[in-house]
């Protein structure tokens, strides 16, 4: 054994003994191997940065933009709706979450498709009286098995295409990992659905409910498109039964109507008075097509814009350049959603929306009230605030930053609050899939394609451009952009060939298949206590050098690396999804393994014999 390669070595072991502390971030233990190895001499410092632009680094940044594009706008939510059955039981119940978490997991960030996703299991464990963690651990592991069907589906699988890539076999197409990935994704979904779900440990959520600003009451126009028209406000409120949403009065031709009669039919132009949280809220937007009334303008609003475009027009002449460009500022402003608490004292009380001037002043929407006690009898914009009352605003970022230092009132803190846009969610999912579908058709790299569905989000604004850094987990980058180097270095010093003639000869004795299965069982473990993209990058260039040892086809061991980052189920710090269920579903740190022990090995009775048929050794 050379220095260099006791060098590598000792880093690599002092890497992995740092992510199993866990007292580190994974991206700052990257970073100091990736610096061990500079100094050491094993990687050059003029190329110590180049991971930074590796095509798998691009590609998982552009990603993690796409999939929140699909969360702005609702997609998902959509998605939900439409596949989701609302009487179903609950074998049917919790195949199908799984089912939708796993497929949405194949072309968007699985971590993206959990969050997005947690609020639905929570409401259906409700509706199966199970605990939340009975629903959360399934879908869980449902979005992991999801990520390795397709090339997209997770940070690992863009690992080893690129490491195949630089071994000179050229990269994996977006669909080359769905014959085996998409089998034994199938094989999880079914047993956990069958029996798996009952292993899960049923624990009393400690964090499930988040924090509860009550129910808002807020007032949606029904459109003539609506499939709401006709139907009577019985029926409505049945349809929007999972929503638990409430019609609590009807203005009809400006006349309000309280309590109205469960029999009467809804017509178009109608003003449905609701009472609902604001997620049970967007989804009865989503539902049925209706529009929250104040995001309109109302006819005051229109008579005051009208005397203010005449007073405008007059001033055209001196400084129309100037007008209109501070108007596409207004227009080019990120709209966000806020929560406001109304203090006592605050400028505000005993005023009303149409008192504040608050669209022809601020430019800010005052959507609903929430206000404990009697639920308010008078028109949103003509309601009297009160002390303690709570308002969904929606306007451009800095303006409510503006109304909210004139006024004194108080943001809660932010939780994701999405209105849904049918218009929007459209665009997010076409392009992305216009760029799976350039990936796929090999008219470009996955790096490129997605780049410009970035741009194309930007443009098209699904994607607000302050938001494109946001939506990127950065310590993921880092960590991928950091471990690349190492790996190379693993390469270039005889290491990675040095540790795979060690597990050839000594653990599988020149048995290929044998090989396999450690290959695939060393992965498995490691990303059950390290960072799953961290596990590839280091597992690559062994596989690499056992195929080459052997003789025999590289395929075979990189689709196993492949499949075994994508399954760590044993524990709460293998998968960032199975971190987040932590706290909703009331878990500790051994629940994992009851559930996650007989699905390790499912997996891998069902993917040795598929990965022998697909990518035959």
């Amino acid at each position: 054994m050379t220095p260099d390669q006791l060098l590598i070595f000792a880093i690599l072991a002092a890497t992995m003994g740092l992510f199993l502390w866990g007292r580190l971030r994974h991206d700052v233990v990257a970073l100091m191997a990736l610096m061990g190895c500079v100094v050491a001499g094993l990687v050059p410092a003029a190329s110590a940065f180049e991971g930074f632009g590796h095509p798998a680094v691009i590609t998982v940044a552009c990603v993690l933009v796409l999939s929140q594009g699909l969360q702005n706008t609702g997609a998902v939510d959509w998605l939900a709706r439409s596949v989701l059955p609302r009487e179903a039981g609950q074998l049917t119940s919790i195949a199908a979450l799984m089912g939708l978490g796993a497929l949405l997991s194949g072309f968007m960030n699985n971590v993206g498709a959990m969050a997005l996703l947690m609020p639905v299991a929570v409401q259906l464990s409700r509706r199966l009286n199970l605990t939340p963690g009975q629903v959360l651990m399934p879908l869980a592991f449902g979005t992991i098995l999801g990520g390795m069907t397709t090339l997209i589906g997770t940070p690992p699988n863009l690992i080893v295409s690129g490491f195949r890539e630089e071994a000179g076999f050229g990269h994996f197409g977006m669909f080359d990992f769905a014959p085996v990935g998409a089998a034994v994704a199938i094989a999880g979904v079914v047993f956990v659905a069958l029996v798996g779900w009952r292993l899960v440990p049923a624990r009393k959520s400690v964090s499930a409910e988040g924090f509860d600003t009550g129910t808002y009451l807020t007032e949606v126009r029904v459109p003539a498109k609506s499939k709401a028209v006709g139907l009577t406000l019985r029926a409505f409120e049945r349809e929007i039964h999972d929503s638990e949403s409430q019609v609590v009065g009807l203005v009809r031709n400006e006349v309000r109507m309280t309590a109205p009669h469960g029999g009467r039919r809804i017509h178009a132009d109608d003003i449905l008075v609701m009472e609902a949280d604001v997620e049970g809220l967007a989804e009865a937007l989503s539902v049925f097509g209706i529009k929250l009334e104040e995001q309109g303008s109302s006819h005051e609003d229109e008579k005051e814009q009208d005397q203010k475009s005449k007073a405008a027009s007059s001033k055209s002449k001196s400084k129309p350049a100037t007008e209109d460009k501070d108007d596409n500022a207004n227009r080019d402003q990120d709209i966000v959603l806020r929560e406001l608490a109304i203090l006592p004292g605050t400028t505000i009380v005993g005023r009303s929306a149409s008192d504040l001037r608050l669209r022809t002043r601020y430019g800010l929407n005052l959507l609903a009230v929430s206000r404990e006690g009697h639920p308010p009898r008078a028109r949103l914009r003509t309601l009297t605030l009160k002390s303690g009352d709570l308002l969904l605003m929606q306007g451009p970022a800095e303006v409510m930053a503006d109304f909210i230092h004139d006024t004194g009132c108080v943001p809660l803190g932010e939780r994701e609050l999405r209105i849904p846009d049918a218009r929007m969610a459209i665009i997010a999912g076409a392009i992305m899939l216009g760029a799976v579908a350039i990936v796929t058709a090999g008219l470009l790299p996955a790096a490129a394609a997605f780049t410009l569905g970035v741009i194309a989000s930007m443009l098209l604004r699904t994607v607000p451009p302050r938001q494109v850094y946001t939506s990127i987990d950065w310590s993921v980058i880092v960590l991928l952009a950091a471990l690349i180097p190492v790996a190379g270095a693993m390469q270039a010093t005889g290491a990675a060939g040095l540790l795979a003639r060690f597990m050839v000869e000594t653990i599988a004795q020149g048995n290929a298949v044998v090989a396999l299965v450690v290959v695939l069982v060393t992965t498995m473990f490691l990303s059950d206590v390290m960072n799953n993209a961290a596990t590839a990058a280091v597992l690559c260039p062994i596989a690499l050098g056992i195929a080459s040892a052997l003789g025999v086809n590289p395929d075979s061991f990189l689709m196993a690396v492949a499949i075994g980052a994508s399954c760590a189920f044993l524990t709460p710090i293998g998968h960032q999804n199975n971190t987040l269920i932590l706290g909703p579903g009331g878990f500790g740190f051994g629940d994992y393994w009851k559930l996650g022990l007989p699905l390790e090995v499912l997996v891998v009775a069902v993917s040795v014999p598929l990965l022998l048929l697909v990518w035959p050794l």
